[in-house]
């Protein structure tokens, strides 16, 4: 056939190669929005002309959708997503819902990036936030809950179904999430009035301000901008409320109540407005020079604490009387029992520091000294009586006769016999002393030691002055155990303990079964000196017997008697001249 008969002439593959170029120069990729011509409107498709080998139909609920049915007609043009360019079936699929979104994706995505604000609707509720649905291209978006308001809000009725400004705050390019934000254009409207605001403000500045909020560290205020009408806050530090101590703000602010503040820091980078009160009125330091340490003045007690009380001079000056300086009489004085808030007291002014803006006053300094009287009227050695009101286990607290004072009694000097800790526990608060001796009175350490023993007893020590180095003792056995005796010299209150080694020089002697109670041992004093540099002016008697190996007796709170054991001879060999009371070694 004649047809066929040039079909591999030169012209006929020119007109192939132009054929397959312009075939692939109209070639749609999948996945892009093109422009189709509509063709044709059915009932249930509207059929679209894309520039290809055949038609495509859409479902006309998607114009519905998108309120597009009354505004199409038969040869206008619409963009719509190609989805696949040739299906199982041979037909082309495309959808202009997709087409919708994804178009209205990217003007969001450039609206995110670029930070700008959109605007929309709220249409409904959905559990943690709502529907934000924006106004150009109609795409919902998720807006939490905490992103509707910059305040927390149960009621939002008046937001719903109204045009509101937001911004994007979250994008999900892989999902096609968009999470919105009203808060965060308020934010920014806010942040924009407040840097024009403060632009303006100027320390030194007089304002009125509202308390909305204490804190432990301070008050926050609400001012109101008199030019433009808007509200900002400022902090007013615990220490710029009032020149006086106060421990909460509450003490003397009041919600809902104005007060002038005078602004006194703009921070500009941060946005913060540091105000105070206490500077609307003169400092009381100013005029410190009309107080004088060491003059008496008439306080009020403002504050009552556990280490003192804080006292008003006057109004706006305030100072510490330490719980020390409360009393002279009272010990560990609790303050809290001692005075009242609001009750006046006398104090001297101790200390002024204007460095520190410190004073500090004493009000026991006010009072008489009742150490100094009782050191004119009570001389050392003197006989006194007192009641015992405290004790620890070292000692007793007594006050001293008719004087707001009192006197430590040590343990030691309770007795001069038995043990002192046990001595101790033989008394209680309340028990009267009728004779103590003062020993030492010391005014400006406020100490008084006096002693029990030394004024109802003789110590019973004296009773060796009348012995000699070499003297030998006749002691009386009161007891016995598997270490030693312990035994008392004839005349004398004293114990002492001879070591079962010291019995006998020799081993099978050192029995200490060998002496019952009340029978005589014979010991020698070999050592007799003055210790110096004590109070007591009781000879030390210590012995010295070589080779002995003798344990002192030591009577109880005392070292200055000590007896050595004499070596004994078997029975029956005992010296006639050693036998009874005292003895002169020849």
């Amino acid at each position: 056939m004649e047809i066929y008969k040039n079909i591999q002439s030169p012209l006929n593959k020119k007109f192939e190669e132009l054929l397959t170029t312009e075939s692939e120069k109209n070639k749609i990729e999948e996945g892009t929005i093109v422009n189709a011509k509509i063709i044709n409107i059915s009932r249930k498709y509207v059929w679209l002309h894309l520039g290809m080998k055949s038609e495509a139909m859409v479902d006309i609920n998607e114009f519905k959708n998108l309120n597009l049915l009354d505004k199409i007609k038969i040869g206008q043009t619409c963009e719509v997503l190609l989805e696949n360019a040739e299906s199982k079936s041979g037909e082309i699929i495309v959808s202009l819902e997709k087409a919708h979104k994804q178009k209205g994706f990217e003007i969001l995505k450039k609206a995110y990036e670029e930070g700008k604000i959109i605007k929309g609707e709220l249409t409904s509720k959905v559990k943690g936030g709502l529907i934000f649905v924006e106004k150009e291209t109609g795409i919902p978006t998720f807006m939490p809950g905490s992103q509707v308001s910059t305040r927390p809000t149960k009621d939002i009725s008046h937001l719903m179904n109204t045009e509101i400004q937001a911004k994007i705050i979250k994008l999900d390019p892989i999902r096609g999430n968009l999470c919105t934000s009203h808060k965060a254009v308020k934010v920014e409207e806010r942040a924009a009035d407040k840097k024009e605001i403060f632009s303006k403000i100027k320390s030194g500045t007089i304002v009125t301000g509202i308390p909305k909020n204490i804190a432990s560290f301070g008050v926050f205020f609400e001012i109101v901008d008199s030019d433009s009408g808007s509200t900002y806050d400022s902090l007013c530090h615990l220490q710029e409320l009032s020149y006086s101590r106060i421990s909460s703000p509450d003490e003397i602010i009041e919600l809902g109540k104005s007060y002038q503040l005078k602004i006194i820091g703009v921070d500009l980078d941060k946005m913060q407005i540091s105000t105070s009160i206490k500077a609307m009125s003169p400092d009381p330091f100013d005029n410190i020079a009309e107080f004088e340490v060491g003059k008496d003045y008439s306080a009020i007690c403002k504050r009552i604490l556990d280490y003192g009380i804080f006292v008003e001079l006057r109004e706006g000056l305030n100072a510490l009387c330490h719980s020390s300086e409360l009393s002279y009489s009272k010990k560990n004085v609790n303050p809290i029992k001692f005075a009242k808030v609001n009750d006046k007291l006398l104090v001297r002014i101790t200390e002024i520091d204007k460095i520190k803006r410190r004073i500090a006053v004493s009000h026991k300094l006010t009072t008489e000294n009742p150490y100094e009287k009782f050191k004119k009227e009570v001389d050392l050695g003197s006989i006194i009586s007192g009641v015992v009101v405290g004790c620890n286990e070292y000692a007793l607290f007594v006050r001293l006769g008719e004087y707001s004072v009192e006197g430590f009694l040590h343990r030691n000097h309770l007795s001069f016999l038995g043990k002192p800790e046990e001595n101790l526990k033989s008394f209680k608060k309340g028990d009267k002393l009728e004779k103590l001796k003062l020993l030492e009175c010391d005014v400006e350490n406020q100490k008084i030691q006096v002693s029990l023993r030394e004024a109802i007893s003789t110590d019973p020590f004296k009773f060796y002055d009348k012995f000699t180095v070499g003297d030998i003792l006749t002691c009386i056995v009161l007891s016995s155990d598997q270490k030693g005796i312990t035994v008392r010299p004839e005349g004398s209150e004293l114990e002492a303990f001879i070591k079962k080694s010291q019995l006998s020089t020799e081993k099978n002697s050192q029995r200490t079964s060998r002496w019952n109670v009340g029978a005589r041992v014979d010991t020698l004093l070999e050592k007799k000196e003055n210790k110096k540099g004590t109070k007591s002016e009781n000879s030390d008697l210590s012995p010295s017997v070589p080779g002995a190996g003798l344990e002192p007796a030591r009577p109880y709170g005392h070292k200055i008697l000590s007896l050595a054991c004499l070596p004994i001879p078997p029975p029956g060999q005992l010296p006639p001249s050693l036998k009874g009371g005292v003895h002169k070694c020849s």
